[in-house]
């Protein structure tokens, strides 16, 4: 049983660790022909220690029907890690169609991700991007390959990483990982 416990714990780090997903730099928003907003505007590219913000305008018709919406957010950083997902307070217009929030991004972040919940008319919910998330890329960031941004060759972006993010952490699970197979044949054995 000990042996099962290392092991679901080795893959809980792995699982939890971030991929940077889609192609680094490339910010990935809403499609106005695929979701019920007309519009969305968010600070591109996210830095560090500043204000991040976005503005997501509802179709007439959802805003028409009473619908409401619910933005989350997740902060990943340069060594691979995410924050967990926070639920983000909107400002919303008098007429409800425009939702806004703000948030600033800690030190080495890669990207801003965000995804919407609409809480449609008749209770029922739908979320966007559907399991995924939209995403703002960092003026600095690292997507598991290579750096870029604005900032990327700013003394500071990739000097304190120049290591590969996340080895210490890919070093440490390899190291658990190892150990729990290790324990679990010699226990099989005996």
């Amino acid at each position: 049983m000990a042996n099962r416990t290392w092991l679901g714990l080795c893959l809980i780090v792995l699982l939890s660790t971030a991929s940077a997903g889609g192609t680094g730099g490339n910010d990935e928003g809403p499609d106005p022909e695929m979701t019920p907003f007309a519009a969305h505007d968010a600070t591109s590219p996210s830095v560090s220690g500043s204000v991040w913000s976005l503005k997501l305008v509802l179709d007439d018709e959802v805003v028409a029907n009473g619908s409401t919406v619910a933005i989350t957010t997740q902060i990943c950083t340069n060594d691979g890690v995410c924050d967990p997902p926070v639920a983000q307070e909107s400002t919303v217009s008098d007429d409800g169609s425009t939702y806004t929030i703000s948030l600033t991004p800690k030190d080495d972040h890669t990207y801003v991700n965000w995804r919407v919940r609409v809480t449609w008319a008749d209770g029922s919910t739908e979320d966007f991007p559907d399991a995924d998330w939209y995403k703002v890329w960092s003026s600095c960031w690292f997507d598991g390959t290579s750096w870029g941004g604005p900032e990327a060759d700013a003394t500071g972006c990739t000097e304190a990483d120049e290591d590969a993010p996340g080895l210490g952490l890919l070093l440490t699970v390899g190291a658990l990982t190892g150990a729990a197979l290790t324990v679990h044949l010699v226990s099989r054995r005996t």
